[in-house]
């Protein structure tokens, strides 16, 4: 069955539009509550990041889930990946996060988290949509869910990331320009690496509602590059809105994106004899990631894109570690999701253990000139369906003779294709993307 609210990471768009509103959050806290009581007590934890309208959310999640009998436990601003691991140590029957993760303040979401910790299975999913479409009712008044605060969660999750990394590891020595995004990190990350010993610059920790993502954190890193360079630190660690991405910065101000973070984690495990398998990566994944993986023996598939997908091929294959260049890397060693705090600290001991910067490790991934261009179209028509589209990515694909490749999707989270080109020479794989876009862009007119 096709569901009708959920994607590929949960629910999300436009604030104050359907179905990103209040009355909808009502519904969906109730129909969320009615399915998770069906597997007996029923405890839900919230939590959400800095943005302003996760106030007028969490309100009505809360009052949704307790009109179905679900007691709830808010977290208050808490990255996703923390949660996950919350709901899993608190025995809760699900977890839910209020975040658009990278997107800006406008847009707002719904992530669920099982209680295992993993996303919703398909099933659940298809009953609380089930459920959106019946009747709301309300349980009788004995029977009404409570609601309380976690006021430690903050220590318990720092912990925890800590607790990832050898008992007695220090970073001392090691400078670090830590970009919060104005999101759900902002309390947590600076502890975690100035309590291993970091020295630790602070950017862009001083949420005001208003301000997550905007020219900060992963999907912005001029500010970053500029302070590394400034402080004469030794790398920078950006993260998104809701702390589940994570680029880093070396000490030459040049951005070092997902699919090198996953190459040194990988490489670091392979060494230690602790990688069990290979590593999943993504459609999106840079074919030199794939060749500096193949140098070292070490297994590659690509999953659609999404840590949705990287996850299930993971779980199928009982492989550790996966990731997108986008930032998103899971550490299945260590927790159940992709967390941009745990992957950034699995960096930092890789290095560590070759002593090596991370300028001079990420060297042994070429990287091979990938160009990408969002296209952003309305209305329903699909772009790529089109056969002029068709076509002209066939006749590119012919073109490059298997010594490049061309990806075209759509956005799970927003009305954007992405067009992806790929290959050994730079200019022609620029001009072979912008022929595309340009495409992409007049059938959507």
């Amino acid at each position: 069955m096709s569901k009708k609210y959920f994607g590929t990471d949960g629910i999300r768009g436009r604030v104050g539009e359907y179905p990103i509103t209040p009355d909808f959050m009502l519904k969906l806290g109730w129909a969320a509550g009615m399915a998770f009581r069906k597997m007996g007590a029923c405890r839900v934890l919230v939590g959400k990041d800095t943005r302003i309208s996760g106030y007028m959310f969490e309100s009505a999640l809360e009052a949704g889930l307790t009109s179905a009998g679900a007691d709830v436990m808010l977290l208050g601003p808490m990255p996703t990946p923390a949660i996950a691991y919350l709901t899993r140590t608190f025995q809760a029957q699900a977890g839910i996060v209020i975040s658009a993760s990278h997107n800006p303040h406008d847009d707002n979401g719904i992530k669920f988290f099982s209680g295992k910790g993993t996303k919703l299975p398909d099933e659940i999913e298809l009953m609380i949509e089930e459920l959106l479409d019946a009747p709301m009712t309300v349980v009788e008044s004995s029977k009404i869910g409570k609601v309380s605060r976690i006021n430690d969660a903050s220590g318990r999750y720092i912990e925890f990331c800590k607790g990832s990394v050898p008992t007695g590891t220090s970073f001392s020595g090691l400078k670090i320009v830590v970009d919060c995004a104005h999101g759900a990190t902002y309390k947590v990350a600076p502890s975690v690496f100035r309590e291993l010993g970091a020295e630790v610059v602070v950017l862009s920790a001083q949420p005001n509602g208003l301000n997550i993502n905007h020219n900060c954190g992963s999907t912005h890193t001029e500010a970053l590059q500029a302070a590394v360079l400034a402080e004469h630190a030794d790398l920078g660690i950006a993260f998104d809105g809701d702390g589940d991405r994570v680029l880093m910065v070396d000490h030459t101000g040049t951005v070092v994106d997902g699919d090198e973070l996953l190459f040194i984690i990988a490489r670091d495990l392979h060494g230690r004899g602790k990688l069990q398998g290979g590593v999943v990566g993504t459609l999106m994944s840079n074919l030199g990631l794939e060749l500096a993986l193949a140098d070292l023996d070490i297994p590659f598939v690509r999953a659609n894109v999404g840590d949705r997908y990287v996850i299930s091929e993971l779980l199928e294959r009982s492989w550790v570690i996966g990731g997108e260049n986008s930032g998103h890397i899971v550490c299945f060693d260590h927790t159940t999701t992709g967390d941009a705090i745990i992957a950034a600290l699995q960096v930092l001991m890789a290095l560590k253990a070759r002593n090596e910067s991370l300028a001079q490790s990420r060297q042994a991934l070429r990287k091979c000139p990938q160009v990408l261009i969002n296209v952003r179209f309305g209305g329903g028509v699909n772009p790529l369906d089109h056969a002029t589209v068709k076509q002209a990515s066939e006749r590119v694909t012919q073109a490059m003779a298997g010594r490049g490749r061309v990806l075209l999707r759509k956005s799970g989270t927003e009305p954007l294709v992405r067009v992806m080109v790929e290959g050994e020479d730079e200019t022609q794989v620029r001009g072979y993307a912008e022929e595309l876009a340009k495409l992409v862009t007049e059938v959507s007119a």
